[in-house]
């Protein structure tokens, strides 16, 4: 029986995991394949080590011994970050071996040269772990829906963000108390400024409509926004007219261009997106030929990701086997016909809105800032005032009708430089009517 041996960069959570998934399922995936897919050395500059389950694994502290080993036929990345997991998976595809990563990061900000690279050295890239943890997701748009056009992506990415919302949507919690809390159980990082701020969510964004729409797109081209400013008010608000906040990303195809957005949105609680509970995950795309398909699970975790790590090293595997190598283009699209992205303005958005005004409690400033939102065609649909803090502060919630976020932008700045605002004006698009 063939050898398909294994290199693995990193041995942290998700290198661990895969490596664990690789050995109890050598069995079943010999079956599958044909071929012994092992696990065959390992380089990670944090442990002394291998636990004694892998005795059999070669263990170095060098990267490049991985990279470089002529036994090696897949190198798998799982270090994170840009640097220096982009020299190890560019000196990897050089050296003519195929890779894997659940590096977000870099398959958003670098995939174009990453795969160029690997398209002329007729080698595979398998990035399936890092959109979705163990959720299938990559391969579903790849594969699945290849016969679609898609119409929109939209979707719970992250799953340490979902977590925090959801325990203080059901506890009453605030941000910073929750946030701490998951960080003392492992469920956000010590920095949480990616989950919390929608960056890691905008990462997978990029991927997804990448692959999606067969085009070339920028970080930067996605408008992002976070959730570090929702507090328990906003929260009750959203319950009381029958929505839960969820950090979402949005992408829809006009043709011509496309919508790319992150941001917390009021979505009503009927749509199965409003009941993704825990830290998990829930992708949805909308296809001219299937409509709404949707992806829920595990968005994170050890052997979640290692599965989905281990299925892109059997895809590979399958294809050596039967040489059939880039048999299906990494991002779907033919190389030569993708295209750079043109993205539409968040300014031309149109949809219903929330607003918490922080204002000092006095006659007639109410009718002020409906005034203001007034002159810039914005219809209140319902007001709430809550009781009065401290110095006479008192928070307004307003839920307004669909308006054009240029208008909004506008009479928020307007809002925010009267002198009994006490704090800028916190808004949150709701998602129906959209």
């Amino acid at each position: 029986m063939r050898e398909i041996r294994v290199g693995l960069i990193g041995f942290g959570t998700v290198g661990s995991g895969t490596a664990e998934v690789l050995r109890l399922q050598r069995e079943r995936l010999q079956r599958k394949t044909g071929a012994d897919v092992r696990l065959h050395r390992v380089a990670d500059i944090a442990i002394e080590q291998l636990p004694p389950e892998f005795a059999e694994v070669e263990l170095t502290r060098d990267a490049d011994e991985v990279v470089a080993a002529p036994d090696i036929d897949i190198v798998v990345e799982l270090i994170g970050g840009i640097e220096p997991a982009k020299t190890f998976i560019l000196k990897a595809i050089a050296a003519g071996k195929h890779v894997v990563t659940a590096n977000k990061a870099l398959i958003s900000q670098h995939g174009r040269e990453i795969f160029a690279a690997a398209a002329a050295a007729n080698v595979e890239v398998g990035f399936e772990a890092s959109v979705g943890g163990g959720i299938p997701v990559i391969k579903a748009l790849k594969e699945g829906l290849v016969a679609n056009r898609i119409e929109s992506i939209i979707g719970i990415m992250n799953g340490t963000a979902n977590y925090i919302l959801n325990r203080m949507t059901d506890e009453g919690l605030d941000f910073n108390t929750v946030l701490k809390d998951a960080q003392a159980h492992g469920y956000a990082e010590a920095d949480p400024t990616y989950d919390v701020e929608g960056i890691d969510t905008a990462h997978k964004l990029v991927i997804l409509m990448s692959m999606a729409y067969g085009v070339h797109l920028r970080l930067d081209q996605v408008s992002t926004e976070g959730i570090s400013n929702i507090e328990p008010v906003d929260i009750e608000f959203a319950r009381e007219f029958g929505y839960r906040i969820k950090l979402l990303a949005i992408s829809r195809n006009h043709g011509d261009s496309f919508e790319a957005r992150v941001h917390p949105t009021m979505v009503p609680n009927q749509e199965l997106l409003a009941n993704i509970g825990g830290a998990f995950n829930a992708i949805q795309f909308t296809g001219d030929m299937v409509d709404d398909v949707l992806l829920y699970g595990q968005g994170a975790g050890k052997m979640p990701t290692g599965s989905a790590v281990v299925a892109d090293i059997v895809d590979i595997a399958r294809n050596i086997l039967n040489g059939a190598i880039n048999r299906v283009p990494s991002l779907s699209y033919l190389p030569e016909n993708l295209r750079e992205a043109v993205i539409t303005p968040l300014a031309s958005l149109r949809c219903p809105y929330y607003f918490r005004v922080t204002v000092q409690d006095k006659p007639g400033v109410l009718s002020a800032i409906t005034g203001i939102l007034g002159r810039h065609g914005i219809s209140i649909q319902s007001v709430l005032q809550q009781g009065r803090e401290e110095k006479g502060v008192v928070p307004v919630m307003m839920r307004a009708y669909e308006a054009e976020e240029e208008a909004v932008r506008a009479a928020l700045k307007e809002i925010d430089a009267l002198e009994v605002c006490a704090a800028p004006t916190v808004k949150i698009r709701i998602m129906e009517d959209e």
